[in-house]
């Protein structure tokens, strides 16, 4: 079943898939992968997002992307250029700025010491399964919450990835759900878990 839930911003780190878009070692262009439909562990339980159809809604990226810092918005390091899902991923080709602090982090990301790249977004509609239960399109088994529409606003280059199973590093995350929030997901698991019981 889906369900509104309240917007949220999340975080959400992947080991950086990049590549040169072009050779030598001034190119200051490349492509990565910022997410996939692998579950997030987070503190509610795993969470997927879905890459299927018009799920991902990339227009902020296409219109508005930056690149970041390690999600620091006064640490913008770029551009991004383009942006589209393939193969249940979300990609980007991003062009570094030229300034000092942006070449700095571009030969990091060249040579290989940096290897981290972070998403954030927010989430608009969820889908709730069950432990055990089926999504509504049959892709995913619970329990896990489906983002079914959501918004990515930023990819970042990052230094020290958070540690989801602890919460370490999602100050967003934590600040902006509310105990509301927190009722709504129970009381829809609640819903889900009676209907299985009514339908048993």
């Amino acid at each position: 079943m889906k369900q509104e839930k309240n917007r949220r911003t999340l975080e959400r780190f992947l080991p950086m898939q990049v590549r040169a878009v072009e050779e030598g070692e001034d190119n200051r262009v490349f492509e990565l992968s910022f997410s996939s439909e692998e579950p997030y562990m987070r503190w509610f339980g795993p969470e997927i997002l879905d890459h299927s159809g018009e799920a991902c809604d990339l227009s902020r990226l296409q219109e508005l992307g930056v690149v970041l810092f390690n999600h620091d918005r006064n640490a913008v390091l770029g551009k991004i250029t383009r942006a589209w899902i393939e193969d249940n991923r979300g990609k980007a080709e991003i062009a570094f700025d030229d300034d000092e602090f942006a070449e700095t982090i571009r030969k990091k990301v060249a040579g290989g010491t940096l290897r981290g790249v972070s998403v954030g977004y927010r989430v608009d509609n969820w889908e709730e399964v069950t432990a055990g239960g089926t999504s509504v399109d049959g892709r995913f088994t619970g329990p896990c919450s489906i983002a079914r529409h959501w918004l990515p606003y930023e990819v970042s280059i990052v230094s020290v990835p958070a540690d989801a199973t602890v919460g370490v590093g999602r100050e967003l995350e934590s600040e902006q759900c509310s105990a509301v929030s927190l009722c709504e997901r129970q009381l829809q698991i609640n819903k889900n878990h009676f209907k299985e019981e009514l339908n048993t």
